[in-house]
């Protein structure tokens, strides 16, 4: 896939995110009013953000995500990925390994908690199970 250089971060996911979350709360909250809240300077940076042309400054997402309604961990996540190679990336993924969201953190407290905290492994047909529930 070509790189577009001027909009470099075009194609990630969080691109596509923030286009349909802004959009899902036009009607509540303005694109300017969510960049205040967020804490940026200037509005502009989170239009920059939103078409690709700039990446999320980790150090944005806890405000980005109140602003937004979302779970900071979920964007925290696509921030990381457009890192991509980064050696930032890397070290976020050693230290932490895989980033949780709460909908996640309740998935696998259930889990605990139905096998008694036993650790269970994954098999096919638990794989088969949970696939059933999103039905894939």
């Amino acid at each position: 896939m070509k790189m577009n250089i001027q909009r470099p971060y075009g194609d990630t996911r969080l691109v596509k995110y923030l286009e349909r979350r802004i959009s899902d709360l036009r009607s509540t909250k303005t694109q300017t009013a969510i960049a205040t809240e967020a804490g940026f300077r200037t509005p502009n940076m989170l239009a920059m953000i939103k078409n690709g042309s700039a990446k999320l400054p980790l150090d944005r997402v806890p405000g980005l995500a109140k602003a937004l309604d979302c779970d900071a961990a979920m964007l925290f996540r696509m921030a990381v990925e457009q890192l991509a190679e980064d050696t930032t990336s890397l070290a976020i993924d050693q230290i932490f390994g895989a980033i949780i969201t709460d909908n996640e953190s309740a998935w696998l407290a259930t889990i605990r908690e139905a096998s008694n905290n036993t650790d269970p492994s994954i098999t096919a047909k638990a794989q088969k199970a949970i696939r059933a529930i999103f039905g894939r």
